[in-house]
């Protein structure tokens, strides 16, 4: 099995806001990109430890520009080529369809049901116009079966918590509640997960 050192792209001003983003496209802010220079450092660290160069590994990256950007300063720090990486359109965060860009007190108002339905079955929620987790988690599962390589990959919460359920090191109800950090190395091997920051 692929070993995946994953990363959560660093903060935006959404993040801040509590807005969700979503397929939504924002930029980090100057602390998300310094969170991006954190995790790079503790790659190093990793990569020294585990025998790795640098360069041994393929790197993926989600198409939306919050993870490119964080990949971009994450390969800049560890001396590769900031550009010399795939994307891949199933590490895209969950859509959260017509709830993008609102708070979910937004939400809340517009239809005070509608987070209620969502706790309910948070896995299998779907928002209007979005996705579930469990749709997340099929494709993510597919993207997966089909790595060959050990894998530096930035993308989202949303995958962190798919993955998480995917492999069974939690429940699919504690993985959606789990809270993703931003500057942190998620380490997937063997069916366990490290958290490094």
């Amino acid at each position: 099995m692929p070993v995946i050192y994953l990363i959560r792209h660093g903060e935006t001003d959404f993040n801040v806001a509590q807005r969700l983003q979503g397929r939504y496209e924002t930029m980090l802010n100057a602390r998300g990109r310094e969170q991006a220079r954190d995790c790079a450092t503790v790659l190093n660290d990793l990569f020294v430890r585990e025998g790795h160069r640098a360069d041994d590994l393929a790197y993926v990256s989600s198409p939306l520009k919050r993870a490119r950007e964080t990949m971009e300063l994450v390969r800049a720090a560890l001396g590769l080529d900031p550009l010399g990486y795939a994307i891949d359109n199933r590490l895209m965060e969950i859509s959260y369809g017509e709830w993008e860009g609102s708070t979910l007190p937004e939400i809340e108002a517009r239809d005070p049901e509608a987070l209620v339905r969502r706790e309910r079955d948070k896995w299998g929620f779907e928002p209007p116009g979005g996705e579930s987790y469990r749709d997340v988690a099929e494709r993510v599962g597919a993207w997966y079966a089909a790595l060959t390589r050990d894998s530096v990959v930035v993308a989202h919460g949303g995958i962190v918590r798919s993955l998480m359920a995917n492999f069974h090191i939690v429940s699919e109800e504690q993985a959606v509640h789990a809270d993703i950090l931003h500057g942190v190395v998620y380490v997937f091997s063997g069916g366990t997960l490290a958290r490094y920051s």
